[in-house]
C-alpha cells in the first residue's frame, strides 16, 4: 500500500471512530450547548470528535490545525510545509437543530493545497474521499456498526461531477439565508441557463453535492474559515472540479496568517 493511501486510510479511520463517538451525544436527548467567545456553539460532540481525532494524528509527522484546539501562532506555521486542518464537528448548528447534516472533516494540505480529504456523515453512514495527487474521489456508505467495505479504492466507488452541460442550473445553497451577493451570482447566471435551482445543504455536504454531480456550482459568498473547507475542497479537486478565490482567479490556499477563507466558487 501507497504511503498516500495509508495516510487516507487513517483519517478515514479517525473520521469514523469521530462519528461513532459524535452519534453517542446526538442520541442523547439532554446533551448540552454552550457558546465560544465568538458565539458559535460547542457541544460535548465536538470535544469528544477532537480528541479522537487528535489522537489518532498526534503520531503522524505532520502538526494540525483545527477548529478545536488553540492554534499555534503563524510566526511557527508559516514553517509548516504540511500540516492536518481538521473540523471535527462541522455543522454544530445542524446537529442542534437534530437535521442529521453535520460532518468530520479532516484535510491533509501541503504548500498550501489540499492533498487528502476525507468527511463523514455519521448519521447516514456516508463517507467521502480524495486524493487531489491521483485525482481520484470516492464515496461509499457503511453498514451496520459502521463497517467499511473490503476495498476502499475501487473505481466502482469514485465519484464524478456533472460532465454534461445541460440548459438548467443546479446551484448550492440556502433558502432561507441567501445574501445579496449570492443571489447577484443566480440573477447573472439566470442568463446563461433555462433555469436556476437552488440545491439546500448543510455543513460541508455543499461540496460533495457539487463532487458527485448532485449540483453544479457552489458559489459561497459568505465567511468560512479553513477547517470548513480543506476537506472538501481536496474531495472536489480530486473529483476535477475548481476551488477558486473569487477575488484572484486562483486556488483557494491553506495555512494562511488569517485563518478566514476569501469568498469562493467550486464549478467545473
Amino acid at each position: 500500500m501507497s504511503k498516500t493511501n495509508e495516510l487516507l486510510e487513517l483519517i478515514i479511520d479517525a473520521s469514523i471512530q469521530a462519528g461513532k463517538a459524535i452519534l453517542e451525544v446526538y442520541n442523547d436527548p439532554d446533551f448540552s450547548v454552550e457558546l465560544k467567545k465568538d458565539q458559535s456553539p460547542l457541544t460535548e460532540a465536538d470535544l469528544a470528535s477532537s480528541t479522537i481525532i487528535n489522537d489518532f494524528l498526534k503520531n503522524t509527522p505532520y502538526p494540525i490545525i483545527s477548529e478545536e484546539i488553540k492554534n499555534e501562532s503563524y510566526a511557527e506555521r508559516r514553517e509548516w510545509e504540511t500540516c492536518w486542518i481538521v473540523d471535527p464537528l462541522d455543522g454544530t448548528k445542524e446537529f442542534i437543530k437534530r437535521n442529521g447534516e453535520f460532518t468530520v472533516n479532516i484535510a491533509l494540505c501541503k504548500d498550501s493545497v489540499p492533498l487528502l480529504g476525507v468527511i463523514y456523515v455519521p448519521v447516514l453512514k456516508e463517507l467521502y474521499y480524495g486524493d487531489a495527487v491521483s485525482s481520484k474521489a470516492y464515496k461509499v456508505i457503511l453498514t451496520g456498526d459502521h463497517q467499511l467495505p473490503e476495498s476502499l479504492f475501487d473505481d466502482s466507488n469514485r465519484i464524478y461531477p456533472t460532465q454534461t452541460a445541460t440548459g438548467n442550473l443546479r446551484v448550492v445553497g440556502s433558502r432561507s439565508h441567501m445574501n445579496q451577493d449570492t443571489l447577484d451570482f443566480i440573477e447573472e447566471e439566470k442568463k446563461n441557463y433555462n433555469a436556476v435551482e437552488i440545491v439546500s445543504k448543510g455543513s460541508s455536504l455543499k461540496f460533495c453535492l457539487v463532487a458527485e454531480g448532485k449540483a453544479d456550482v457552489y458559489p459561497r459568498f459568505a465567511p468560512t474559515m479553513e477547517w470548513d473547507t480543506a476537506a472538501g475542497h481536496c474531495i472536489c479537486k480530486a473529483a476535477g472540479l475548481k476551488v477558486t478565490n473569487v477575488k484572484t482567479n486562483r486556488e483557494l490556499e491553506y495555512n494562511k496568517e488569517n485563518l478566514l477563507n476569501p469568498y469562493f466558487l467550486v464549478s467545473r
